[in-house]
């Protein structure tokens, strides 16, 4: 990898998201080789895919250089590789552009869309979990109106009109009500000669309420924004298979859909390489300790979305999501500099900051620690807090020009097919 030898303790750290910068970061001015390690050169701030999945935003204004994070600061080094395996033995990652070895090693490696071993399902749905995955829902959307446009028959323009998001989580509320938006303003505008009353927004949720993770009140908010913008919701019902045009579920319940978003869950991404006790089967997380290091090693830490911590608030480990993953992440780099210095490492404890989801134009639940609220306040709320929380402030500029655009116009100006993306069930319609 031509990194350079050196005289101080090599940490590498594998990811590039939330957990992992908040670690470089913690890291910096310490007497350390820090080796960063991703598949992207940067860093994506996803809870906005959805709009880039829906027009509401360029695909560069949520990412950021991961090479800009570690500019100046010394002994920092960035590699763009797919790390393949860990030797824990031998102290070294196996990856696609060479081995390297370690001293400490941080796995921020995050999750990936979980489909539980449906393969027709992670054949044919839509998943929206990176840039290029939403840049493909995106050109999918405008391409199936393109397509209806050109469709020999009813039933087939309908299919492609009708879209079913699997998954009543933030990702799949915030995105339904995005897409009713585009159908009441903006899809008229743009295909007059489609009857887009046509078109057909449904929620499959497993459980009995949606945004399962937040209170009951924010649950219930959120599903009648979400009926007042046209949306359909299917609670208590799993979807049990796909193949590229119908969809069946376990309930009395059918659906014909050429664009089908599985947002129903997501696992560890976890590395090959740990001790089989280590992982989770399943959920592919890591199992940690309180101080977030990796059962069995001692010179291995996992921080984030791949991290599982049992804890009695959290049986099953911390919520997959920014707020644990910058704290774990903050929390490994004090406790790794601990080590060094041989002082005691401190346990890790989740500070709750609380939990939001947008609906749409003026629509927003929040719920915080001592406070919930919904409408127009939590809207403001909840675009003051992503704005925030984006990286660089050319990010917090360009979006903050595109939200107050997208506002007074009622527009989503990127409804771009820049990089074409063909269903390919489309020829069985």
């Amino acid at each position: 990898m031509n990194i350079s030898k050196t005289s101080f303790p090599r940490v590498v750290i594998i990811g590039g998201g939330f957990a992992g910068l908040a670690a470089v970061k913690g890291l910096k001015n310490q007497e350390l080789q820090i080796v960063l390690i991703d598949k992207h050169n940067y860093h994506t701030f996803q809870p906005l895919l959805y709009q880039v999945a829906t027009g509401g935003l360029e695909p560069d204004s949520i990412a950021f250089p991961l090479r800009k994070v570690i500019k100046n600061l010394p002994n920092f080094f960035f590699r763009l590789a797919n790390v393949l395996n860990i030797d824990s033995e031998k102290n070294t990652i196996e990856t696609n552009i060479g081995n390297l070895k370690y001293d400490y090693l941080i796995i921020a490696s995050g999750s990936t869309t979980n489909y539980f071993g449906n393969t027709n399902i992670k054949k044919y749905s839509m998943a929206m979990k990176n840039v290029p995955q939403s840049l493909n829902l995106r050109s999918l959307i405008i391409e199936n109106f393109e397509d209806a446009l050109l469709a020999k028959n009813i039933k087939q323009r309908n299919a492609l009109m009708n879209f079913v998001i699997v998954g009543g989580g933030p990702t799949g509320v915030e995105l339904a009500g995005a897409l009713a938006e585009m159908k009441k303003g903006i899809l008229p505008k743009d295909y007059p000669d489609l009857d887009i009353r046509q078109m057909q927004i449904n929620i499959i949720q497993g459980s009995s309420r949606l945004l399962k993770a937040m209170s009951e009140e924010a649950s219930e908010k959120a599903e009648d924004f979400l009926i007042n913008l046209g949306v359909n919701i299917y609670k208590n019902a799993h979807v049990t298979d796909y193949d590229g045009f119908n969809i069946t579920t376990d309930a009395d319940l059918s659906f014909e859909a050429a664009t089908v978003i599985w947002a129903a869950g997501v696992k560890g991404a976890a590395i090959k390489g740990l001790k089989n006790e280590c992982i989770i089967e399943r959920v592919e997380r890591i199992k940690v300790d309180e101080f977030n290091k990796v059962k069995s090693h001692n010179n291995i830490f996992a921080i984030g979305d791949v991290a599982c911590m049992n804890v009695s608030d959290y049986p099953k480990g911390h919520p997959m999501m920014a707020q644990p993953a910058i704290q774990q992440g903050q929390l490994v780099a004090e406790n790794l500099i601990a080590i060094l210095n041989n002082k005691p490492l401190k346990p890790f404890i989740y500070k709750d900051k609380g939990a939001m989801a947008t609906i749409g134009r003026n629509k927003a639940v929040v719920d915080l620690k001592k406070i919930k609220f919904q409408g127009v306040f939590a809207w403001f709320v909840w675009m003051f807090v992503h704005l925030f929380s984006l990286i660089g402030f050319r990010n917090k500029a360009v979006v903050f020009f595109n939200w107050v655009y997208n506002y007074i116009r009622f527009d989503r100006e990127t409804r771009l097919i820049i990089r074409p993306f063909k269903n390919k069930n489309k020829d069985s319609f």
